[in-house]
């Protein structure tokens, strides 16, 4: 509330007025100077823009075939056969909702079909699914900590993490990108300053495409006695020779990670997160953890698309490989181009960092002129100077698709100004 409140401007009873309260907000009012400077410059407001058609490689929008680079469809399971006829038999048998937190009535079997494939594909000892991927962060980082502790990460996490960390009421120790050393620099001089410490990593970093240390984060951990939790929403199922993600990655068991977290809406095909690891974590979490307690069960064609989505995963193991040589093709073809693609070869996400939030949407905008869709991440998804185009690279784009693009792609950001590309 603090914040809302030092965020609103005008008096009491100017925020008591109405409906039209937040009108009087400086961040909306911010908001609305931004969209109206980028108007000024001839530049359309390009998100929430509604599209047609599964998203692939190829997406319908506004009457239009655009060749697609913003959908996270990684192994393209949303919209396979299997997974939307499961999707359809569990709407048949159980309805669209749980209709119920799961602790009362909203345990269905699948539920737990679900959970124990989760645990058996990893090599957990358990799991447990949330209604969202940004919940799943949010409440179990806030539930695990408190003032006594501390919640490290790098500073390239993402949002829940960070979210999760403020409202544990916890420490927050941010890190440089990749910097364990200097992360260790720093736990020398403070470990003894908090109880429990919860290294958080992101197996893909969702921004970049840079993929976690996983060996240096291990070290950190034991090191300095802190727990280790690794966000898995963009490396499971591209990650590992199998696309078990960081941890088979790595050549790690997956014991030697304390927390295990993914979401079902990328390579899973359908919407929610996970937490998996030890029994008593799980149990711990199922009985306490308030995001899941007090919400909704995992909607009932959810769980079984991702459900679907694990067993097509299982059956056809080289999907992840075929997906990665995909990721370097694609780089290998920037680069022939001379476009500073970011990320790790075989990431399924690519960057091109352009700085201008303003340059950066006209690079978005010229692009879709050529029928390609690929979204601009601006302030404050990232910093102000790190405005960038976000390429999600998915196992149904084709090198013919990649031709068509790539080359368009470093002709317009050879028309940027200099001074901001």
């Amino acid at each position: 509330m603090d914040d809302i409140t030092d965020r609103l401007q005008g008096s009491p009873e100017q925020a008591r007025s109405g409906d039209r309260f937040v009108e009087g907000f400086a961040g909306y009012r911010k908001l609305q100077r931004r969209i109206a400077s980028v108007a000024r410059r001839g530049i359309a407001v390009p998100y929430f823009e509604p599209r047609d058609g599964v998203s692939g490689s190829t997406i319908h929008w506004h009457g239009r075939e655009l060749i697609n680079f913003s959908g996270y469809n990684y192994l393209s399971l949303s919209g396979h056969p299997e997974v939307s006829a499961a999707a359809k038999a569990a709407i048949d048998q159980y309805g669209t909702s749980a209709s119920a937190s799961r602790i009362v009535s909203g345990q269905i079997s699948v539920h737990t079909e679900l959970e124990e494939c989760i645990a058996s594909f990893l090599g957990t000892e358990d799991a447990l699914v949330f209604v969202s991927g940004y919940l799943t962060n949010v409440t179990v980082i806030s539930h695990l900590l408190s003032r006594p502790d501390a919640v490290i990460y790098d500073s390239a996490a993402h949002n829940s993490i960070i979210t999760g960390g403020r409202l544990s009421g916890a420490r927050v120790i941010e890190f440089e990108h990749g910097d364990f050393d200097g992360l260790d620099e720093v736990l020398r001089g403070s470990r003894n300053e908090f109880r429990r410490g919860l290294l958080v990593g992101e197996g893909v970093y969702s921004m970049d495409g840079t993929v976690l240390d996983l060996e240096r984060a291990l070290e950190i951990k034991n090191r300095h006695d802190l727990l280790l939790m690794i966000d898995e929403a963009h490396s499971i199922g591209t990650m590992g020779a199998t696309g078990r993600g960081i941890c088979e990655a790595a050549g790690v068991p997956a014991s030697a990670v304390d927390v295990h977290m993914g979401t079902l809406s990328k390579t899973l095909a359908g919407c929610g997160g996970y937490i998996a690891g030890d029994r008593a974590l799980i149990e711990y979490l199922r009985f306490l953890a308030p995001g899941f307690l007090f919400s909704v069960g995992l909607s009932p064609p959810d769980t079984a698309a991702a459900l679907a989505a694990f067993k097509v995963l299982e059956r056809e193991p080289e999907r992840p490989q075929r997906l990665r040589e995909k990721a370097k093709l694609f780089r290998k073809m920037a680069r022939e181009y001379g476009l500073p693609i970011r990320g790790e070869e075989e990431s399924p996400v690519a960057s091109l960092v352009v700085g201008n939030g303003d340059t950066c949407l006209l690079l978005s905008q010229r692009l879709l002129e050529h029928g390609i869709h690929v979204q601009p991440i601006v302030y404050p998804a990232v910093a102000q100077d790190g405005a960038r185009l976000r390429f999600f690279i998915t196992l149904n784009h084709t090198e013919a698709q990649f031709k068509a693009t790539i080359p368009v792609i470093a002709k317009e950001w050879e028309r940027l100004p200099a001074a901001t590309a």
